[in-house]
């Protein structure tokens, strides 16, 4: 488990969010069955992937509720579809890991118990997110999507 340190620019998504406790994975799949039949009313869409993004107001406290977003990043912010938010992610740096698969906590777990403790990172407040892109094929074992950590050197 070997992630690319990158430096991102500030992101604009449009989308949709649900507040949840860990481990009420199922408001994360209601939230993506409102927002799929509606994505295609978003425009100055910047490409076809989506996003699931977590803003977390205590990371790690697992009594605090926090904002899971479904989202797609945009160019512009004009003609914000009804019931659709705006939220921006800002810049900084991200440790970004390749998920294979389809159990993503299994993946997140080993980055916060394997990978975190042995790197010279310690998490930042900025939300962690999510990219599925051509690779990503839903309940599938061979889909392909990209973790979004952000982190600041220790």
């Amino acid at each position: 488990m070997k992630p690319t340190i990158i430096d991102i620019k500030q992101k604009i998504v449009i989308g949709q969010k649900s507040k949840m406790l860990q481990h009420q994975s199922k408001n994360i799949v209601a939230l993506w069955k409102q927002f799929m039949p509606r994505k295609h009313h978003i425009k100055n869409t910047i490409s076809l992937e989506l996003m699931a993004l977590q803003d977390y107001s205590a990371f790690g406290n697992f009594e605090v509720p926090f904002d899971i977003w479904a989202c797609v990043e945009v160019s512009k912010t004009i003609d914000i579809p009804n019931k659709m938010e705006i939220f921006t992610i800002p810049a900084g740096k991200y440790a970004k890991f390749l998920h294979k698969g389809n159990d993503a906590g299994a993946t997140y777990q080993k980055i916060m118990e394997q990978w975190l403790p042995n790197s010279n990172y310690s998490i930042d407040s900025r939300p962690h997110f999510q990219v599925m892109g051509q690779k990503y094929i839903h309940g599938s074992p061979d889909s392909e999507e990209d973790f979004y950590v952000p982190i600041i050197k220790t």
